[in-house]
This record gives C-alpha cells, sequence and structure tokens, in this order.
C-alpha cells in the first residue's frame, strides 16, 4: 500500500499555515482563511487571492478560547479560535464564513470582537434550497464580490470567475480521479492517504501542488493495490482534517473507499458548470451539491446521494462521525442512522471530539462493527 507521507504531503498537515503558504505570501499572493464548504472558493482565489481551510493541527486544549465561548460548542471553532488568539494566523489577509451554524457565527463574532481582522466577512445563508434561497443567495455573494474589490483591488468579474472555476475544476479533476481508484477491488491508495491528500490540498495554495498531485497519481497507476483489509467502508459527516481518525479505522481491517463529509471527495470535488453569470453558477452549486444537514428539507436527496455513492464504491458498512455539540449533524445523524438501517445498509455512528482522542474505543468500535457484518 503506498503512503502519502512518503511523498511530502503530511508535512502539510503540521501547522496551520504551511510552508507553501509562506511561499505564496512571498510572491505577492493574499491568503484568504475560511471554515465551511458553503465558501465559494472560486471567488476567493481570484486575481492573486488564496483560500485556506482553517485547521488547528496539534490543538491541546481551549482555556483561551473556553473563557469567550461556551463549553457546548464544537471543539471545531473553539479550537480555531484558540489558535487565532495565540497568534497562529496573524499572517491572514482576512477571512470568510457562512452563517452555516451558531457556532460558526460566534467564532465570527469572538474574532472580530478580540481580533479585529483586517477583512473578516459573514455570507449569510439560506435553509432551503430553491430558486428564492438561490436568488439569495447570488445576491450574498454579489456583496462578498464587492467587499474583495474595495478591500483587496481585485478583480471579480466575470472572466476573472471564469477563470477561478476553470482552475478549480482542473485541480478537482486530478483529485476525482485519484478517489474513484478506490472502486478497485485493489485500491492502490487507503482512505488514510487519500483524506491526507484532500486535507493537504485544502490547506495549500492548490497552483503550488498540482504538478505534485499529478506525479503522485501518475505514480498510483503503477501500484498494485491491497486487498489486505476486511471490509469496505464509507465514511459520513462533519469536519474532518485529521487523517489520523482513518488511521484508527484501518488499523483494525476497515478500508474507507468513500466518504461524505464537510472536508472530503463528495460533494467537495464536484464539477462546477459555469454559466453566463459565473456568480450565479457559483451559488447554484455550492447550495445544491454541499447540501448539508442546514437543509433540512434535503434529507431525502441526502440519503440517496449517500446511498448511491456507498453502491457505487460497493461498500459494506458506513460510518457516521460527528462531532461532539455539532447541531446540524447530531441532529441529522440519528436520522441517517434509521434510514441507511431501513435499507438494510450496516451502519455505525461514531461521536468524537475535533481533536483525536479516544483511539482505543474508537478502535473497538469500530473491530466490533466490521464482525458484525461478518467480516
Amino acid at each position: 500500500m503506498s503512503r502519502v507521507s512518503e511523498t511530502g504531503f503530511s508535512g502539510l498537515l503540521d501547522l496551520p499555515l504551511n510552508r507553501l503558504v509562506d511561499k505564496a505570501r512571498d510572491e505577492g499572493g493574499r491568503i484568504i482563511g475560511y471554515t465551511c464548504s458553503y465558501v465559494p472558493e472560486p471567488l476567493i482565489s481570484v486575481d492573486g487571492l488564496v483560500p485556506i481551510r482553517m485547521r488547528a493541527p496539534g490543538v491541546s486544549g481551549t482555556p483561551l478560547a473556553d473563557t469567550y465561548m461556551s463549553s457546548v460548542i464544537c471543539s471545531y471553532t473553539r479550537s480555531i479560535l484558540e489558535f487565532a488568539l495565540d497568534g497562529f494566523y496573524n499572517e491572514l489577509d482576512g477571512w470568510v464564513f457562512t452563517a452555516s451554524c451558531d457556532h460558526l457565527r460566534r467564532l465570527y463574532d469572538n474574532l472580530s470582537y478580540l481580533e479585529n481582522p483586517p477583512f473578516n466577512y459573514m455570507i449569510d445563508l439560506p435553509h432551503k434550497i430553491s430558486e428564492p434561497a438561490i436568488s439569495w443567495f447570488h445576491e450574498e455573494l454579489k456583496l462578498l464580490a464587492g467587499a474583495l474589490s474595495a478591500d483587496f483591488g481585485v478583480d471579480t468579474g466575470p472572466d476573472a470567475l471564469r477563470n477561478a472555476i476553470a482552475k478549480l475544476n482542473s485541480f478537482n479533476a486530478i483529485l476525482r480521479e485519484i478517489g474513484e481508484m478506490r472502486k478497485e477491488d485493489t485500491p492502490p491508495i487507503s482512505g488514510r492517504d487519500f483524506h491526507e491528500i484532500v486535507a493537504a490540498c485544502a490547506s495549500s495554495p492548490k497552483y503550488l501542488l498540482k504538478d505534485k498531485i499529478c506525479k503522485y497519481h501518475e505514480s498510483l497507476k503503477r501500484n498494485d493495490g491491497t486487498d489486505d483489509y476486511r471490509a469496505r467502508l464509507m465514511l459520513v459527516g462533519s469536519q474532518l482534517d485529521d487523517p489520523e481518525y482513518i488511521s484508527v479505522i484501518e488499523s483494525v481491517g476497515g478500508l474507507v473507499v468513500a466518504d461524505r463529509c464537510c472536508l472530503g471527495s463528495f460533494p467537495g470535488l464536484a464539477h462546477i458548470e459555469c454559466g453566463t453569470d459565473p456568480l450565479r453558477s457559483l451559488a447554484e452549486h455550492y447550495l445544491a451539491k454541499t447540501s448539508c444537514p442546514r437543509m433540512m428539507e434535503e434529507f431525502d436527496s441526502r440519503i440517496e446521494n449517500i446511498i448511491g455513492i456507498a453502491r457505487e464504491y460497493r461498500v459494506d458498512g458506513i460510518i457516521i462521525e460527528t462531532m461532539k455539540f455539532c447541531d446540524c449533524w447530531g441532529v441529522d445523524s440519528g436520522l441517517l442512522v434509521s434510514a441507511l438501517r431501513d435499507r438494510n445498509i450496516p451502519v455505525l455512528r461514531l461521536e468524537r471530539e475535533y481533536s483525536l482522542s479516544g483511539e482505543g474505543q474508537i478502535r473497538t468500535r469500530v473491530q466490533a462493527f466490521i464482525e458484525s457484518m461478518g467480516k
């Protein structure tokens, strides 16, 4: 089994802002941090802007953040605030949030009050996917485009957006091809390794990684793959940016061949169709394709999407991972478990914190889950 760490991707996950982010800044790029899959990445990558998905690797506690945010706020948002207060994100030129949950809204509020970043923007977000909702989100993106132009002097016009969308589509197409290799009986890449690539790409300027990704893709084609696993698994759930969680799952014989997480391959790597109005296209794409549990009326389509992926990748069972106190996924996960079991699909629900902990318990429960499937 090929190991991504041998190619150098793992080093990009050690710090909140890695060496490639520093290089992009040295080349004149302005770094924009974002925290949610509803943020339209092409819009914050025009004309020298560099989008970086915010992470807090190695966070050991959140004593400062706990002073300002409730202890029943999810540990992801508290970890990001903790690192911000510790100065880990001082090199950022700006932040872009979406009002996707109360926890992220409180992170935005506290960041504004305590740190007052030079650019700190909140995109409002509908609760539905409908024509009025898309029009509303379209107007929100127009406001963001105007704010970016005013603060950074960047071109957010149609041609610049089309170019940014085309570049992201080209990059994501390579990642999708790598991910689709997991359909094989003997996948040439583990779930842990694939997730490491996706997280590294989200945490880095993509233009500095494209050649490396292409070379790695070619190397996988020469890899015989592995059949050293007991069960093919799909991972579904909230923000997960630490590949070591998947290492724990795979250490007992599971192989994660598909995922539908906030930071993952479905729907995060989906192709963006660009029409005559690129901003409108982004509004349509990010509302419809992301469709996380915030969109409560989309539960049935979300279930069908998960089942479709599970069948396509021939999974034996599904693991639903939810971060403790996550309101959106906390509600949705219980309904998902029932709906999947009604379809006779084996499912395991795991609750976790942002920072990896309780590895022994996770390992025991996953092992029991695999054995319950007769694997």
